[in-house]
């Protein structure tokens, strides 16, 4: 309790007793400085190599769909229908190993018609499929 030492009122000194806030922080800095070793160390991964297929290891040159903003596909730079294009999914599907379907679409495209793309891949069993897009612009 902070008593007055002198002077003409006995009453309570108006100064902050900062005995309380220098323990606490002590308590706090002793706490960090055992923590903050622990967190430097990290957890060592060991990440696969990429290493690019070659024609003789079994590459399958992927399916390139590109889809247009009007509906219009072209699946490896031919224009398709959306019935030959289901046809093309089930011969892909049951080739082994199954090409990768790599779906280019345009930038303002609405989604209906590269979900229909997707409804249909899956319908015909393909399971490799993935986007294309383009670099920073």
């Amino acid at each position: 309790m902070a008593m007055s030492t002198g002077g003409n009122s006995g009453g309570p000194m108006s100064e902050i007793n900062v005995t309380p806030l220098v323990d606490v922080m002590l308590v706090l800095l002793i706490i960090f400085m055992i923590t903050a070793p622990l967190m430097s160390h990290r957890i060592t991964v060991e990440l696969p190599h990429a290493n690019p297929k070659t024609p003789d290891s079994g590459y399958v040159e992927p399916m390139d769909l590109a889809v247009k903003s009007d509906g219009t596909m072209y699946l490896n730079d031919a224009e398709v229908t959306e019935a030959d294009l289901k046809a093309q999914f089930a011969v892909a599907a049951a080739k082994s190993p199954q090409p990768e379907l790599q779906i280019r679409a345009d930038k303002g495209i609405e989604w209906k018609y590269v979900g229909k793309v997707l409804t249909d891949a899956k319908g015909a069993g393909m399971v490799h499929v993935g986007f294309m897009t383009t670099g920073k612009e």
